[in-house]
């Protein structure tokens, strides 16, 4: 699959759709429910899993994380039960985070993620381009889609990058990159010292009523995902990566717009309005124009009063 947003005309506006191949791109939208008893029914479901399920933590080295051994770790979720029975349940590891609904302001879901292991490698930013290998499933186990290698995905939506569910990008960022890795002689490679873990999402912060031949509508879903690598996103090609263009710092770049000419800053490419390109604001020539700070304690680039160019 390859986690490509579907949009829908009620309640969630981008969400991502994931396929092996263009034929398995038959999406059917069923009709909206109310999305505060889905979420509800949602997390009745995905609670009651990580109370009676568990992962393979006893095939990790918890003493050595980082170690070698640990590269080739792959989740694998079981039931509680029979010989099984003495197992640590998810429900004692995972961390919940809270996500605002994308459409919906009022409505703040919340999921859950598991941290095997967090990475030594480089963060990863709502905005960029993580390379991850990863498997979807439903909470029965059944498997939607899943690579044997590393995928790029776009972590934001714009123009010919669909992006990727909230869920599926709320998970990812909260691991970092490999530090390395190594091929293996029979044209596999091992990444070194990855992001290992794991989301559980609620059909909101997923493909809510949008339903395909795997995956009903309103279905909980479970990524279990290795972070190998990522590429750091400059969207109007400024010099200022696109993370650093969330001057609010609320996950969202497309509500900051310095000179409110209605173009969000990450695509803007003269971000204060004072007629100079922000890439020519890089005063100091570091290829980052946000190192470059004026008088008024701000980067020049966001201060009309500090109109200074590298343009001969």
């Amino acid at each position: 699959m390859k986690l490509r947003t579907v949009t829908l005309t009620i309640l969630l506006a981008a969400m991502v759709f994931t396929c092996k191949n263009d034929d398995d791109d038959n999406t059917e939208t069923v009709p909206a429910r109310d999305a505060t008893e889905v979420y509800e029914e949602n997390m009745a479901e995905i609670e009651a899993y990580l109370e009676t399920h568990f992962y393979n933590y006893e095939d990790f080295d918890f003493d050595n994380p980082y170690s070698p051994a640990n590269d080739n770790f792959q989740i694998v979720f079981d039931t509680i039960a029979g010989v099984n029975s003495d197992k640590i349940p998810l429900s004692d590891q995972v961390v919940s985070k809270e996500v605002p609904d994308s459409v919906e302001e009022d409505l703040i879901y919340t999921m859950y993620y598991l941290v095997v292991r967090e990475g030594k490698g480089e963060e990863i930013h709502f905005t960029d381009r993580a390379f991850v290998q990863y498997r979807g499933t439903l909470l029965d186990g059944s498997i939607f889609d899943s690579t044997v290698t590393p995928v790029g995905l776009s972590m934001l939506s714009y123009g010919t990058d669909y992006g990727v569910v909230d869920g599926f990008k709320e998970t990812v960022i909260e691991f970092k990159t490999s530090t390395g890795n190594s091929e293996n002689g029979d044209g596999t490679v091992t990444y070194h010292e990855h992001g290992i873990g794991a989301g559980f999402l609620p059909s909101g912060l997923a493909y809510f009523n949008s339903a395909t031949s795997t995956i009903p509508a309103y279905s909980p879903l479970i990524f279990a995902v290795n972070t190998s690598g990522v590429t750091y996103l400059d969207h109007d090609n400024d010099g200022v990566y696109s993370y650093l263009e969330d001057l609010n710092g609320d996950g969202d770049v497309y509500d900051d717009d310095t000179d409110g000419d209605g173009i969000p800053n990450f695509i803007d490419l003269d971000d204060d309005g004072d007629g100079v390109f922000t890439i020519h604001e890089d005063i100091d020539g570091d290829g980052d124009p946000s190192n470059d700070i004026g008088k008024n304690g701000i980067p020049k680039y966001l201060d009309p009063e500090e109109t200074e160019s590298t343009e001969d």
